[in-house]
């Protein structure tokens, strides 16, 4: 074993911290009644209010209704509080002590080429003594929107069903992955990184694919992915990826593996069931063997209102939303009140940042009482914006298509 202390302190000394960036978000939609008990799904830890979650199996999806009070006052800033940030899970949440957890580094692209057995390692402590980057940005699933597939282009897909609330943005504080290469002896030679959870082992249809994990090209790898121990200002929490975890900006969520306890740094290109079997798009679109693996995120746009909201007749209201993009800053965001006939400018809230979402209103009196049909979508800086319809996958990943919001003015 090489220790940290010898590998990583003194090219520690010389790292740099850097700024991060940030993203965008989407629209509601027919959301499943929510499951009553605030009680935790299976393999989640923390409690999951029903007026806060809709459980999905060994998930959890965000309600955006829950964004905003019964007077329609704002409860969840830019950053969605850790208690009601939602969760994905392969398997379950693990119970890892951060006391005797350790980040082993190892591959043909590190000085020496160390091996998993005798690898580089860095405890929680020593992650912690390395200069510190904080960051603003979010975290998507990429099958967030999936149901929109079903029930608004009457295409199955399996999966969870998620609605839109398979996102949060969050502020993250940790160590540049670029820096812990550097110091952990990278050398010009590396092609890829390949982090491994340490979550229980992923088994489906009588296949076990081994703990969640994903290669990385190593240019994203020095570019802006952060290795995190703390989320909104606190440690992590055991379902958000205590000790330690990556946070890739832009990206598909799976790209940025919880829990994360070894690093494969190599001079080849490195493959797992997650850039192979799973996250590509599979369908008659795309070519016979699936297309690349998954990257950015796509464009989304959200309204802090439940599907099917009752909204008083006879009174102006004040529509509120998100939008994000894993591309580029958000540039712009329209509303339409009248299911997509005519379109206006939605005021922006925040200064647009890349991989973060922008938040966003508009003024709205209905002409009378009856059922509406909201929309919104947005368009990011590189020219990115929302189709009609979303180009079909196998999988269900990257719905981004204009979702279809009812309402009921009474």
């Amino acid at each position: 074993m090489v220790s940290a202390a010898g590998a990583l302190a003194a090219p520690a000394a010389a790292a740099a911290s850097v700024a991060g960036r940030a993203a965008a978000e989407e629209v509601p939609v027919p959301v499943p009644a929510p499951e009553p008990a605030p009680v935790p799904a299976p393999g989640i830890v923390k409690p999951l209010p029903a007026e806060w979650f809709v459980r999905r199996g060994t998930n959890a999806e965000m309600r955006w209704d829950a964004f905003r009070d019964a007077d329609g006052a704002a409860v969840v800033g830019r950053h969605v509080p850790v208690e009601r940030f939602f969760v994905r899970n392969h398997t379950a949440t693990p119970s890892i002590d951060a006391d005797t957890w350790t980040l082993k580094l190892f591959g043909s692209g590190l000085r020496g080429a160390p091996t998993a057995q005798d690898p580089v390692e860095i405890g929680l402590d020593d992650l912690r003594a390395l200069p510190s980057t904080r960051i603003s940005a979010l975290i998507e699933c990429a099958g967030n929107a999936r149901s929109y597939y079903l029930s608004q282009q009457d295409q199955p897909v399996p999966g969870t069903p998620w609605t839109l609330g398979g996102v949060g943005s969050a502020g993250w504080r940790g160590v540049r992955l670029a820096d812990l290469l550097r110091a952990a002896g990278l050398t010009g030679a590396a092609v890829d990184v390949l982090p491994t959870g340490l979550d229980p082992d992923y088994v489906v249809g009588g296949t076990n694919y081994g703990p969640v994990r994903r290669p990385l090209p190593i240019a994203k790898a020095l570019d802006d992915v952060l290795v995190a121990y703390e989320m909104n200002g606190a440690p992590l929490t055991p379902d958000h990826g205590a000790p330690a975890r990556l946070v890739v900006p832009g990206w598909v969520g799976i790209a940025s593996i919880k829990w994360v306890g070894s690093i494969e740094v190599a001079d080849h290109p490195l493959h797992s069931p997650w850039n192979t079997d799973f996250y590509r798009m599979f369908g008659p679109d795309y070519p016979p063997g699936g297309g690349v693996p998954l990257t950015d995120q796509v464009v989304k746009c959200a309204f802090e209102l439940a599907a099917g909201a009752r909204l008083a007749a006879g009174r102006g209201h004040r529509l509120y939303g998100r939008a994000w993009s894993g591309a580029a800053a958000v540039r712009r965001v329209e509303v339409s009140t009248d299911g997509g006939r005519t379109w206006r400018r939605a005021d922006l809230r925040d200064e647009p940042r890349a991989d973060d979402w922008t938040r966003w209103s508009v003024d709205w009196r209905p002409e009378g009482p009856g059922r509406y049909e909201l929309r919104a979508r947005a368009t990011d800086r590189r020219g990115n914006g929302q189709p009609e319809r979303a180009l079909f996958n196998r999988e269900g990943y990257l719905f981004g298509a204009v979702v279809a919001h009812p309402v009921t003015v009474v």
